[in-house]
């Protein structure tokens, strides 16, 4: 069940991540990622389940982060400030639940290992209506993400594409959080996008051959995990960096 786990997240985390490598949004998924926590803390205080939880936590920081950056505020800044807040107040909050006790390990770093059916079902169910919004909206995000000023004289909305992969990018968080942790769940989307991208000749290709690099390296993560006996989440995403190290010896093309 930790190998069906870890390739959901990966088929999933592939084709957003390569537009997370597009968009520059590696803080914006970070800042996204660090809302879980908050989101854990949420779900154990209101006995409510850890997806919905992170999820909805992912979502309105996705949210918050969009409409701070239309204020004036650089979106580094603004990133910066709601990911660290967002981790902390998190931190803070799991400390004031009294009668409840939590592994935080286990969400900052993730805990494959104690993945169960019903958690397996959610995973895959998460993963597959991520890849469903991105097949769905393939064609308009890649035009947004080559141009906006294109986009809109194509008669698309610039501002609902970014809401897509704002609820693509809360969704893979809610699912990964268990899987790889909130720390490291975008190293997940990154990692082998950026990887695949010596290797694609077009962006179909570099979101496809991003999700085997993330279905290879969760398999030799959990194979170097049980035989070395590593945290099996930061092991995956080990496994995932040696990939992108090989990936440095390809040719660039100009």
């Amino acid at each position: 069940m930790s190998a069906l786990a870890g390739v959901a997240v990966a088929l999933a985390a592939g084709p957003l991540g390569a537009f997370v490598v597009w968009r520059r949004m590696a803080y914006f998924g970070e800042a996204t990622a660090h809302a879980a926590i908050l989101g854990v803390a949420i779900a154990l205080g209101f006995s409510i389940s850890i997806f919905a939880g992170t999820l909805g936590a992912a979502l309105a920081m996705a949210l918050a982060v969009t409409s701070l950056s239309g204020r004036g505020l650089a979106m580094d800044t603004a990133l910066g400030v709601a990911a660290h807040a967002a981790l902390a107040v998190g931190l803070v909050s799991v400390s004031f639940l009294s009668g409840v006790r939590v592994d935080l390990s286990a969400y900052l770093f993730g805990d494959i290992l104690a993945v169960g059916r019903s958690d397996l079902a959610v995973i895959w169910a998460g993963a597959l209506a991520v890849l469903a919004l991105i097949v769905w909206r393939w064609t308009a995000l890649l035009t947004v993400t080559v141009s906006e000023e294109l986009a809109t004289a194509s008669g698309l909305d610039p501002g609902r594409e970014r809401l897509v992969l704002t609820v693509a990018l809360a969704l893979v968080v809610a699912v990964a959080i268990q899987v790889v942790g909130a720390l490291l769940i975008v190293a997940m989307l990154i990692v082998p996008a950026a990887a695949a991208r010596p290797w694609s000749r077009t962006p179909e290709a570099m979101a496809l051959i991003a999700s085997g690099i993330g279905a290879l390296s969760a398999l030799a993560g959990l194979w170097g995990s049980y035989h070395f006996d590593t945290p099996a989440g930061p092991s995956i995403v080990v496994a995932a960096s040696c990939a992108f190290a090989l990936s440095l010896a390809v040719p660039r093309r100009a």
